[in-house]
């Protein structure tokens, strides 16, 4: 699959965190293979940066390679320059952001009675802080333009566990996403008449390198294991079209996928 330069987000400018590896990576690719400018951002520049493979250098020259346009910026999106640094430097090089991908996560699964309180304010401040952050960083030239796209990435763990069920220390991280999802829709709310989208998706299970070092994928969940073009088709639905019909949706990818009709479209 090519890129196509006249595709649906022909000249629009996508900021993708956490897009070194995993479902950022392939967001990444799958808006600059519909025309648009991405700048991908995470920590891990190079290899010796992360544990888990992939960077944002190789996710950069896989869509520039293919004809696509993309540049790396490192940011540490728990440290407050970093995020301002980022919305600037997207601003520098293209222009002003007109899709926010906010998918960058740090997730630690201990118990509520272990849980130390640096990991904690980490895990919220990454997850939850951030998109918030960023949100308002680029939302003041989406409504001088009247026009973008806010998309937050979710999880199941945002629903209410069965408390009869067994626990694996995962409280922190539905609280996070529970946040997430509640921040989307009075965002939603509140720009509802001034043509800006905002969204939020959950995945499904997706076999990441994350999900595979949390040992997330066992035989009991190897049957709900949805591809990844399933993820990537479904948030690129998500941010083209009437913004005041396409907005304020709590979605799941493979419901997306049902709803428009839509066909997974291999990646560069």
């Amino acid at each position: 699959m090519a890129v196509n330069k006249s595709g649906v987000l022909a000249g629009q400018v996508a900021i993708v965190t956490g897009a070194s590896r995993g479902i950022g990576e392939a967001i990444a690719k799958r808006y600059a293979m519909e025309g648009a400018r991405v700048v991908v951002t995470a920590r891990s520049v190079d290899e010796a940066d992360h544990y888990l493979p992939g960077t944002i250098k190789d996710t950069v020259e896989v869509i520039n390679a293919a004809g696509g346009e993309a540049i790396a910026v490192r940011a540490d999106l728990s440290v407050a320059e970093d995020r301002h640094n980022l919305v600037r430097e997207t601003q520098e090089a293209f222009g002003p952001a007109d899709i926010l991908v906010n998918n960058a996560a740090v997730t630690y699964f201990i118990p509520v009675a272990d849980f130390p309180e640096r990991r904690f304010r980490l895990m919220m401040d990454v997850q939850v802080w951030t998109p918030f952050e960023l949100s308002q960083l680029v939302l003041p030239a989406m409504r001088e333009r009247g026009a973008g796209w806010i998309l937050n990435i979710s999880s199941g763990a945002a629903i209410h566990p069965d408390k009869a069920a067994g626990a694996r220390g995962g409280t922190v991280y539905g609280m996070c996403k529970a946040a997430l999802e509640r921040f989307t829709t009075g965002l939603a709310q509140e720009v509802y008449d001034e043509g800006i989208g905002v969204n939020v998706i959950s995945p499904g299970l997706v076999e990441t390198p994350g999900v595979i070092h949390h040992k997330l994928i066992t035989e009991e969940t190897r049957d709900r294991v949805t591809p990844m073009e399933y993820m990537t088709e479904s948030c690129l639905r998500l941010v083209h079209g009437d913004a005041k019909t396409l907005t304020g949706r709590i979605d799941y990818a493979d419901q997306v996928m049902q709803e428009f009709n839509l066909e997974p479209t291999p990646l560069i």
